[in-house]
């Protein structure tokens, strides 16, 4: 607890008296720490920020580490929101990704947030997965509407440098299986009343992730604990994003005078593509002004590539908003690739 609160001493003025409007609690296994002292945290998070009333307040959790009693106390602490990574409701697919509950633990998990009071929540998803058929995409998916979540992220399983699945890869569905998956999956969640808002986040109206959408529209946000990243624009329009020491022992360590890893400018050059990185991930884009009131550039820095896209397909305008195809969508790297300076 110290530590945090040394950590957020010394980065407190780049909020810039500006209210708090999310926190997401993540990394690891944050439920296992006790309700108290996320009462203490937020008591004194307060002391030294001003939270909106209305925050989302969202914490991660492990299906195999819930207890009634606990969540109970997260929720008078003032979390407001939770995210459950399932990943799968199918006991051979989370033995194949190395997960430790089960599928029965991931239902149960449910059942125990809500009589703890929380009616606000998202499932995680993956697809993609390991000799997975559209059926087997399909029955995660069924099961967890069912649950009637808030939320959904249904994301498809990458495969990362320096992991077990990278050295002996799986075998994988093919290209083909996969957009078969992808197309019936997505059929299923809107059928169940979820709006697609981003390429993997699905929401009933009104419910999308407000920390996330935050991310996307290339907001600011403070970075706090061990291995955490922000974002952040000074009152100049200087951009740079920073991220804390990694390691939670090297975060403990007391002799630290600094708990910042590393401080890292976003270069005006490099500003217009990090901008689009994110907002093009929007299903529906973003406000033509949204570029000018968050780095200060006008939009006809990217209108000659911009242009370019329109007529290629890969973006339209409605209205103000500037957003992708569906084209567009399905080669997003492509379509970043024009806005390359």
């Amino acid at each position: 607890m110290e530590q945090l609160i040394k950590d957020l001493k010394a980065d407190k003025a780049w909020a810039q008296n500006r209210p708090i409007e999310s926190v997401f609690i993540g990394g690891g296994t944050p439920s296992l720490l006790s309700g108290r002292f996320y009462q203490t945290l937020f008591e004194q998070l307060n002391q030294h920020l001003s939270f909106r009333t209305d925050a989302e307040i969202t914490m991660e959790a492990n299906p195999g580490a819930i207890e009634a009693s606990r969540f109970s106390e997260y929720r008078s602490a003032g979390i407001n929101r939770l995210s459950l990574g399932v990943q799968s409701f199918q006991d051979d697919k989370l033995t194949a990704l190395g997960r430790i509950h089960s599928a029965t633990n991931a239902i149960t998990a449910v059942d125990v947030l809500r009589s703890a009071g929380f009616d606000n929540f998202n499932i995680d998803l993956m697809h993609g997965l390991p000799n997975q058929t559209i059926e087997d995409a399909c029955f995660d998916l069924e099961t967890a509407i069912k649950l009637k979540p808030s939320h959904l992220s249904w994301y498809q399983l990458t495969i990362e440098p320096n992991t077990e699945f990278f050295s002996k890869p799986p075998p994988l569905p093919e290209e083909d299986a996969l957009c078969d998956i992808i197309d019936e999956g997505q059929r299923l969640i809107a059928n169940a009343g979820f709006q697609q808002y981003e390429v993997s986040a699905y929401a009933q109206p009104g419910k999308q992730s407000r920390h996330n959408t935050n991310y996307w529209q290339f907001g600011d946000y403070l970075a706090l604990g061990a291995g955490a990243h922000g974002k952040i624009t000074l009152a100049n329009g200087e951009l740079f994003r920073y991220r804390k020491v990694r390691q939670p022992n090297h975060y403990l360590d007391t002799r630290r005078l600094s708990l910042t890893a590393s401080v890292d400018p976003i270069h005006q050059e490099d500003i217009p593509l990090e901008f689009l990185m994110n907002t093009l991930r929007l299903t529906q884009g973003f406000e033509e002004s949204l570029l000018e009131s968050t780095t200060g550039l006008p939009l006809s820095t990217i209108s000659a590539p911009l242009d370019r896209a329109i007529k290629e397909g890969l973006l339209e305008k409605v209205d103000t908003k500037i957003r992708p195809t569906l084209k567009g969508r399905m080669y997003l790297n492509e379509l970043l690739e024009r806005f390359l300076s």
